[in-house]
C-alpha cells in the first residue's frame, strides 16, 4: 500500500501524533477511514485490506486467538523492555544517538533535540520509567522473551504460528528490532562496529540467540522497499 511518512523526534512527537488525530504515541495511521493510533489496530485495518493469500491473521477464530496471544505478549514485554534497555545504552552516547536518530525529521526538530538535549534526557528518564537497576531487569526480560520465540520454533516450524509468516511474526521482527538493530530496517540503525563495546557486546549476543537470528532472518527476507505515496 503506498503510504506518506512523516517522522518526528522524541516529544514532538506527542504533537504531531494528536494533530494527526491520534493519541500521545505514534505511529498513527492517517486513513480515509480517520486515523489510528494504535499499532495492533493499525495491523487488523490493513490486514482487512489485505489480499486474502497475503493476509496475516489466519480466517480461523481459534488459530487468530493464538496469534493475538503472541502478539498482545511481545508487545507488552519484549518491545518495551528492549526499547527501554537501548535507550539507556543510546542516551550515554550522545553523538551516535542524534547522528541516528534524527534522520528524515524536519530540521528545525533536529536542532531542538541536539540543544534541548538534557532536557531530551529527562523526559525519556521520566516517561520510560528509567531508575538506577532496571537495565539489568530488562535485559533478563529480553532474554526471557527470546526463550520463548525460541521454544515456539523449537519443533520446527518454520514461523511462529506455523507454516506461512504472520502477524506474529511481524510483530516479533518489530518489537526485537531494538536489540537485534537489523541493517534492514527502516532508516539506518546503528551497527555494531560503531557502537560502544558494551552496547555492541548486548546486540552480538541477541543476534546470535536462535530467536535473534530467526529475527535477522525475517528483515532479510520479508523487509521490501517501502511504497512511499508521492
Amino acid at each position: 500500500m503506498p503510504y506518506r511518512e512523516e517522522r518526528h523526534v522524541q516529544g514532538i512527537h506527542r504533537l504531531a501524533a494528536k494533530q494527526a488525530g491520534g493519541g500521545v504515541t505514534v505511529p498513527v495511521l492517517v486513513t480515509a477511514d480517520g486515523a489510528i493510533g494504535d499499532s495492533r489496530e493499525i495491523l487488523a485495518w490493513i490486514d482487512a485490506r489485505t489480499p486474502p493469500e497475503q493476509r496475516l491473521f489466519p480466517a480461523q477464530i481459534g488459530a487468530r486467538q493464538d496469534v493475538e496471544r503472541v502478539c498482545c505478549r511481545l508487545d507488552e514485554e519484549l518491545g518495551p523492555r528492549g526499547r527501554r534497555l537501548m535507550y539507556i545504552h543510546m542516551l550515554a552516547q550522545r553523538d551516535l544517538a542524534l547522528r541516528f536518530n534524527n534522520q528524515g525529521v524536519p530540521s528545525w526538530e533536529d536542532r531542538a533535540i541536539r540543544y534541548g538535549w538534557p532536557l531530551l534526557v529527562r523526559f525519556l528518564r521520566r516517561e520510560l520509567g528509567i531508575r538506577p537497576g532496571i537495565e539489568a531487569d530488562d535485559e533478563a526480560a529480553v532474554w526471557r522473551e527470546l526463550d520463548y520465540v525460541a521454544g515456539l520454533l523449537a519443533d520446527g516450524r518454520p514461523h511462529l504460528c506455523g507454516e506461512c509468516f504472520g502477524a506474529a511474526d511481524l510483530t516479533f521482527a518489530a518489537m526485537s528490532a531494538s536489540v537485534i538493530v537489523p541493517p534492514q530496517y527502516g532508516v539506518p540503525l546503528p551497527q555494531p562496529n560503531v557502537l560502544a563495546d558494551r552496547t555492541a557486546a548486548l546486540v552480538e549476543r541477541a543476534r546470535e540467540h536462535p530467536a535473534g537470528r530467526y529475527g535477522l532472518a525475517l528483515f532479510a527476507e520479508h523487509r521490501r522497499q517501502q511504497s512511499m505515496a508521492p
